[in-house]
């Protein structure tokens, strides 16, 4: 978060604490911009889909992130959806509001860096999509999606249909690499989920370009 403790403090403990469910969405695709999530606890899952049905996810975020605020700013219909990962607390903010405190706080500048470092973070995701094989692809994913465990070691709560949307790959062929990587000791696999035992030997594979990895 580009935000200063101190400037997070005051937006955190504005507007209604709002708390979700494990699977519950937080944001819709297309829904028109009326508030922001401030997420105190928990993680979520951040999906865009397509007119085909396609379903990508962007990114898993962590608290002290603000959810919708890209709509809100840009005053467009939300661009992707937002799932509970867990069960999570936030503070929603209306839209009028935000962009009120933003004003006040002189975060202008911030929010835009911010906004700028997402939409390039996500045009980058999508060029290693289309250049990657596959089993780059997946730890790529791996590193992108991991948020620091209860023991320390880096771990990714999702399935291997979840990791498949995030790299456009069948489960099958996710499955496949994941059980690569666990004879080479990269990653332990538990039920929805992935703890990274070498994150160093992960990104190794990641930017060798093998196809079978």
């Amino acid at each position: 978060m580009e935000f200063s403790a101190e400037t997070w403090k005051p937006l955190a403990a504005t507007g209604a604490e709002v708390r979700f469910g494990t699977g519950e969405n937080i944001l819709r695709q297309g829904d028109p911009p009326t508030h922001v999530s401030i997420l105190l606890s928990g993680r979520v899952k951040v999906l865009t889909g397509s007119a085909d049905g396609t379903v990508l996810l962007l990114a898993v975020r962590s608290p002290g992130e603000l959810l919708g605020s890209v709509g809100v700013i840009g005053r467009h219909d939300r661009s992707a959806t937002v799932v509970a990962l867990e069960p999570c607390i936030t503070r929603v903010l209306a839209a009028d509001r935000f962009r009120e405190l933003i004003r006040a706080h002189g975060l202008e500048e911030a929010l835009l860096r911010r906004t700028m470092r997402r939409i390039l973070e996500g045009e980058a995701w999508r060029a290693e999509l289309a250049a990657l094989p596959a089993g780059p692809r997946v730890a790529r994913a791996l590193e992108r999606l991991a948020t620091p465990g209860a023991d320390g070691l880096p771990e990714v709560n999702l399935d291997q249909t979840e990791i498949g949307q995030a790299v456009g790959l069948s489960r099958s062929m996710v499955a496949a690499a994941l059980s690569r990587f666990r004879e080479r000791g990269l990653v332990r696999t538990e039920r929805r989920r992935i703890v990274v035992r070498d994150l160093a030997g992960l990104r190794a594979l990641a930017g060798s370009g093998q196809r079978d990895i």
